[in-house]
């Protein structure tokens, strides 16, 4: 307790929805920054482009069951509540952070009626039965809850970001703003889930990675690019051992399958060992 006390000098941290309710009131230019833990450099960036753009900004601390088809993933994720407010305190004008508990995010038991496209059911949509219907039922909630302005979400989950982008802005009078993939000095897409990384295996996908990343330059003159990377999906399977659950061009647009290098991204998610990675570029 003494721990949060000192912490409410720097920002006030909210645990209810009678005091969200209460302390956002007098507010309606609010930035909104949603998180599940593991606070790192790519929240921060978002968390600072929302004070730069809003005259108030929360960050909300909540890992949401719904969205979790793996039982153990669910229980492994990496939050680590005291860790995170230790990173989040040293944010200036960082205003106000939400912890709620499961009953204060589902006071409303009643399911959003949420229906993604079928065309749209690709990529970890395709992989994770039920985890935007959960990502997004729990953005509408913390929506009708927060009321903010803006919504400030990474470019690397780029696929829940349009999702949610479409569903909220036809929903609410809120805007999504999708800001850049932070990298870490060897082009690894910073993720809460290199946490769960020791060093050796962080040094083995870092350099996996890179070998990712290159396929962009490979791909400028390729006739048939999703062709190309099915061939280099089995490769790279086979040379550093992992599992690829695909490894596809898309068009940014529409999540289209796409053999054009313009307006296009390269799509990725893969195992290394138990941990689950995903990367677009």
């Amino acid at each position: 307790m003494f721990y949060l006390l000192n912490i409410l000098i720097q920002m006030k941290i909210i645990l209810n929805n009678r005091d969200l309710s209460k302390t956002l009131g007098p507010f309606n230019d609010i930035g909104f920054v949603p998180t599940m833990g593991g606070i790192h450099e790519g929240h921060i960036s978002l968390i600072k482009k929302s004070i730069k753009s809003n005259k108030k900004t929360i960050v909300s601390i909540f890992v949401n069951p719904k969205q979790f088809n793996n039982v153990k993933d669910f229980k492994t994720y990496p939050a680590n509540i005291k860790k995170d407010l230790a990173i989040l305190k040293k944010i200036k004008k960082l205003d106000f952070v939400y912890i709620p508990k499961f009953k204060d995010v589902y006071e409303n038991k009643k399911k959003s009626e949420i229906k993604i496209k079928k065309k749209f059911k690709v990529l970890c949509a395709k992989f994770r039965k039920g985890h935007f219907e959960g990502v997004l039922d729990v953005m509408i909630r913390l929506t009708k809850l927060i009321k903010p302005k803006k919504i400030f979400m990474g470019k690397k989950d780029f696929q829940q970001l349009f999702l949610v982008k479409n569903f909220i802005e036809n929903k609410f009078n809120t805007k999504v703003i999708g800001c850049k993939t932070i990298r870490n000095r060897n082009k690894l897409a910073l993720s809460s889930r290199n946490f769960l990384l020791k060093q050796n295996d962080l040094n083995d996908v870092e350099k996996i990675s890179i070998n990712f990343l290159n396929l962009k330059n490979k791909i400028k003159y390729t006739k048939n690019i999703n062709q190309f990377l099915k061939k280099t999906k089995k490769d790279f399977e086979r040379i550093f051992n992992i599992k690829i659950e695909y490894l596809e061009n898309r068009n940014t647009n529409d999540l289209s399958l796409s053999n054009k290098y313009n307006g296009s991204k390269i799509f990725l998610a893969y195992y290394y060992r138990s941990v689950r990675l995903i990367d677009n570029f």
